[in-house]
């Protein structure tokens, strides 16, 4: 596949929520121009209404599709991944790349289904990626290059933040940062039910909670300095904070979050076993 992304040709099979995203953030910021992209969606009429919307083509053809790309994103969910690559299997050549968003599905089996020795990049992005604060991991098959793995970072950093990881480590990819956004929206309506106890009004509880979760990830993010490190900079001696943090260690906080994680992991790895 042509490392120069002016020249390579894409296809999102199963252009829904995520594929959306990723389609219109490609545009968005240029990466491909809309005659290099193509996009599949079940039905005829929701692939019209799509095509005027974006300004390229959807059509309803996943094997037309796949045939005309280089690089082919599989977009639907996990239990259809098998099928899909099973119906485009006669478009498929070592000189293309598939790049899957299901939750739990392995590249050996979406190499398996292939049935040509194709590189295969798993990848685990989330929610906010819709806003292009999104963090995405991604993981190779074994016929994946050094380039290709660059070329698949460039195109997830258009909604975000990416890391390459082991494949061994998507479940727990998938317990973090893709279930993570959930526990996070727990917190902040707890911290701004908070607010509203001590008599802050409600609108101004939520909009102090998350502003302020927003610039305590920043800061994690922009100094490179540990949770614990920054927490001790609020934490100032014989003061309110060390009063909160003393009722969020008694609550269990910590190990909840842990356990959280930990148990969604377990799940992931079940969902990935079938």
């Amino acid at each position: 596949m042509n490392e120069d992304l002016s020249q390579v040709r894409v296809a999102v099979l199963g252009a829904g929520k995520m594929g959306g995203i990723l389609l219109q953030a490609f545009l968005k910021q240029q990466l491909f121009r809309p005659e290099q992209l193509v996009a599949t969606v079940a039905h005829e009429e929701r692939a019209q209404v799509l095509s005027a919307q974006w300004g390229v083509e959807v059509t309803t053809d996943n094997v037309a599709a796949a045939k005309g790309a280089d690089l082919i994103l599989l977009g639907v969910k996990p239990f259809q991944v098998g099928d899909l690559v099973h119906q485009i299997q006669p478009a498929l050549t070592a000189d293309k790349m598939l790049i899957s968003f299901a939750t739990g599905v392995k590249t050996s089996a979406m190499e398996e289904a292939a049935g040509v020795a194709i590189p295969v990049i798993r990848s685990m992005p989330n929610t906010p990626s819709m806003l292009g604060v999104g963090m995405t991991a991604l993981c190779r098959g074994k016929y994946v290059t050094d380039a290709q793995m660059l070329m698949a970072s460039r195109i997830y950093e258009t909604i975000g933040r990416t890391v390459i990881v082991d494949e061994k480590h998507m479940d727990a990819v998938t317990a973090l940062s893709a279930s993570g956004p959930a526990y996070i929206y727990i917190i902040l309506e707890s911290l701004a039910e908070a607010g509203v106890k001590v008599g802050l009004p409600r609108d101004t509880a939520t909009l102090l909670a998350a502003q302020m979760t927003f610039g305590a990830s920043k800061m994690v993010l922009d100094t490179g300095y540990h949770p614990a490190l920054l927490k001790d900079a609020v934490t100032t001696p014989a003061g309110c904070t060390i009063d909160g943090i003393l009722e969020l260690e008694e609550g269990g906080l910590r190990v909840t979050l842990i356990k959280a994680v930990m148990r969604a992991a377990q799940r992931a790895k079940e969902l990935a076993a079938g």
